[in-house]
């Protein structure tokens, strides 16, 4: 299947990726274009688009992207509960200082952008950290538990 966002991937659109390729579509394909034309993208390709105003997969309700996925698919994991925290934080703005572990995160972004201006090779890159940093939320969450 494929899928499509805004080029300039940053946290949410790293994020978002991620999930989808780890528990919705092991063979999802991503299509990265200017904001202006994902929706016609979207319709000539048959992607289905997120992190976009006004999609299913965006940001409503102060959800972030990552969270709206997670509620659409109905993923129940205590880890992606925890990772959506921070994501969310890392991403919304003015709710940064909301989780310890958010200015972390959008530093890392940050700099991956600046390391890897091209979304693909960017994603490549920072899927590791997403890899390692839902490891630490299923360590904290089984601590909790």
């Amino acid at each position: 299947m494929k899928w499509i966002t805004r080029s300039h991937v940053h946290v949410d659109r790293v994020a978002c990726p991620w999930l989808i390729r780890r528990f919705i579509d092991s063979q999802a394909e991503f299509l990265f274009v200017p904001a202006s034309v994902v929706n016609q993208v979207a319709v000539d390709t048959k992607s289905i688009p997120f992190d976009v105003p006004g999609v299913e997969l965006g940001h409503h309700q102060g959800r972030c992207s990552f969270e709206s996925i997670i509620l659409k698919y109905e993923l129940k994991d205590p880890a992606l509960s925890r990772m959506a925290k921070i994501v969310h934080s890392a991403d919304v703005s003015g709710d940064l200082d909301k989780d310890p572990i958010a200015n972390g995160l959008e530093a890392i972004a940050a700099g991956y952008s600046l390391r890897y201006p091209e979304d693909e090779e960017n994603l490549s890159h920072q899927f590791e950290v997403y890899d390692s940093l839902y490891t630490w939320c299923m360590f904290q969450t089984a601590k909790e538990e």
